[in-house]
């Protein structure tokens, strides 16, 4: 990652009240800023009344945009780091608590604009990436292992009427555009537990696949969840 024509890569952080956890995800990208020097860093803040914005601070050094205003939630916040990235950067999401723990090899970025990788989370799973007809019924790529190059969608990726899910929806319509996804081995990141995603909301699941793919995913996404035991 440190070649001539490495690529830029935005890490974005949004945080709200995360005081406790805000830390450990500031450390894991600070550590790979150390190693290259390709990465920006953003931190989008909610407001945060508990100390976030003091633990920021201590750091601001190494960050290269933060901002703290009131926004309408999660995905809200996650268009405006993405409105505020360059349009030939690679952008990932990590949520406070989260970590990176390899980038993906250079080469990869030759080969597609969308790099997914492995994510452990907590103690407990490890999620692989899957490019085929389950991402159809489901979110199979996750944020925190996930590189998007901007240029392909310039504008606010995420549908602000989906409050849980709007990141799988975005995943959907990329797939469905036809971009190219590239997992890439080397590439691993760490969740902490408890996310906005981490209790399963079945309904807007569907609604998505509905949106995305039609009735005949939709109802193939009821029995996909089923097996899954996700009810």
């Amino acid at each position: 990652m440190q070649a001539d024509n490495a690529p830029l890569i935005t890490i974005i952080t949004v945080t709200y009240n995360a005081m406790d956890s805000i830390e450990t995800t500031i450390k894991s990208v600070v550590d790979k800023r150390k190693l290259v020097d390709n990465i920006q860093f953003f931190i989008i803040d909610g407001g945060s009344t508990d100390g976030t914005v003091s633990v920021v601070k201590k750091y601001e050094k190494q960050i290269t945009y933060f901002i703290s205003e009131p926004d309408k939630g999660l995905y809200d916040a996650m268009n405006k780091g993405w409105k505020q990235a360059k349009e030939d950067s690679y952008i990932l999401f990590l949520g406070s608590g989260d970590k990176i723990i390899n980038l993906p090899e250079l080469n990869s970025f030759n080969e597609a604009c969308i790099l997914a990788g492995e994510v452990e989370v907590g103690a407990k799973y490890l999620y692989t990436p899957k490019v085929d007809i389950r991402l159809k019924l489901g979110n199979t790529l996750h944020h925190q292992a996930l590189l998007i190059k901007k240029a392909i969608h310039p504008l606010s990726p995420f549908d602000l009427n989906f409050k849980t899910y709007a990141d799988f929806d975005f995943n959907q319509r990329l797939y469905k555009s036809g971009f190219k996804i590239k997992v890439d081995k080397n590439f691993k990141a760490y969740a902490m537990e408890g996310g906005v995603s981490s209790n399963f909301n079945k309904a807007e699941s569907l609604n998505i696949v509905r949106k995305n793919y039609g009735w005949f995913y939709y109802k193939l996404a009821q029995v996909y969840y089923l097996l899954r035991h996700e009810v």
